[in-house]
């Protein structure tokens, strides 16, 4: 066991372990519910790093009493897919999203007739990556970033020594991933014997470098690319770019970044920003690597030159936030559609008007404006 990584030794067996995820996995949820009442079914965990995937789909086949064959979407082929129908095994792809179309073409019979259950696991967002076919044909269930309060509870199992001051610096560094402070502690712990903030840091800067496109730098490099642009640092941004194109990135995952981009961060200051990033979008699509390096070059030029407007952004989330808070309140009976008599009747759509001078939010919510 000693040769084992600290983060699988510690990795939790039963739900009542598990930490973080509550609306999967918390009383009457529906991964619980799948697991205590051994429903099979094909599903897609989407969510960041080190926050319980893999744990999830070994425990749902000890769950379901099946053979669990894992795989890496990077190094599997279809010889690995054949053994794991061949047993009605629980295959988990990790980083499902990196299989190719005709390696999702080739497993989709399988899954169709019911030869496996495919569990996979992303970080990206599957309804981009993974054919619509496959996609029909498992339920998809989003995890979230692990808080604070989870994460010390994480980081406390370790049972490593370390003050308080240590233990929320190596909190906020971990960002939400499990994984990564169990191998910090690990780690540090091997290297100077103790944890504390400055061993921490010291850990953190003689770790050789390098863009892992499975590991945290990926991460790290596509935050760093985003963040320079969003700063209008062009110089940083081609650097982080060039990063990224040297190590092998997929050039969509680039590209679909910069489109967010476009709105999120530029909106209403340059409208056309949209457009620019989706033309690069299309020419990765296209004309793939080499040459699509320089499209996307071209378009980071471009998005870190904008001037940078947060405002619809900030609006939605706003409005959001008042739907998620507030349910869905009685929409005003003037702008209800009113398709039958008794409907007319009954007010909808009754002194309705193409250019009102007031407010169409629901009652409750009048006095808001979320877009100034």
């Amino acid at each position: 066991m000693e040769n084992v990584p600290l983060a699988d030794r510690l990795r939790p067996t039963t739900l009542d372990e598990f930490v973080g995820q509550k609306h999967l996995v918390g009383k009457d949820k529906p991964l619980r519910v799948a697991m205590e009442k051994g429903h099979i079914f094909s599903f897609i965990l989407w969510g960041p790093p080190g926050v319980g995937k893999t744990t999830l789909a070994r425990m749902y086949a000890r769950a379901i009493k099946r053979e669990v064959v894992e795989i890496s979407a990077v190094t599997a082929g279809k010889d690995d897919m054949r053994a794991a129908a061949q047993k009605s095994a629980v295959l988990f792809i990790d980083e499902i999203h990196r299989f190719n179309k005709a390696q999702q073409d080739f497993l989709l019979p399988y899954v169709e007739r019911g030869q496996l259950v495919l569990i996979g696991a992303t970080t990206e967002n599957p309804s981009f990556e993974v054919i619509s076919p496959l996609l029909s044909r498992c339920r998809v269930f989003v995890l979230n970033e692990l808080g604070p309060e989870e994460m010390t509870k994480i980081v406390d199992r370790t049972k490593a020594k370390m003050g308080k001051e240590a233990k929320d610096w190596l909190v906020a560094m971990a960002n939400g991933d499990a994984r990564q402070a169990i191998t910090m502690i690990e780690n540090t712990t091997q290297l100077y014997g103790k944890v504390t903030v400055e061993t921490l840091k010291q850990m953190l800067q003689s770790k050789h470098l390098r863009y892992d496109k499975l590991g945290e730098e990926h991460y790290n490099t596509i935050s760093a690319f985003i963040k320079s642009m969003r700063a209008s640092d062009v110089d940083a941004a081609l650097y982080y770019l060039a990063r990224m194109v040297d190590s092998g990135e997929d050039p969509l995952f680039i590209a679909r970044r910069m489109v967010v981009f476009a709105s999120e961060d530029v909106g209403m200051a340059v409208p056309t920003a949209l457009v620019v990033a989706n033309a690069v979008f299309r020419a990765c699509e296209t004309i793939g690597y080499p040459e699509c390096q320089e499209n996307l070059a071209a378009g980071v030029v471009y998005l870190a030159s904008c001037k940078k407007d947060r405002r619809a952004y900030n609006a939605y989330m706003a409005a959001l936030s008042d739907v998620k808070q507030h349910g869905n309140l009685p929409i005003p009976m003037s702008i209800r559609n009113a398709p039958t008599k008794l409907m007319k009747e009954l007010g909808y759509g009754k002194g309705y008007e193409k250019y009102p001078n007031e407010s169409l939010l629901p009652d409750k919510l009048k006095a808001k404006k979320y877009f100034r």
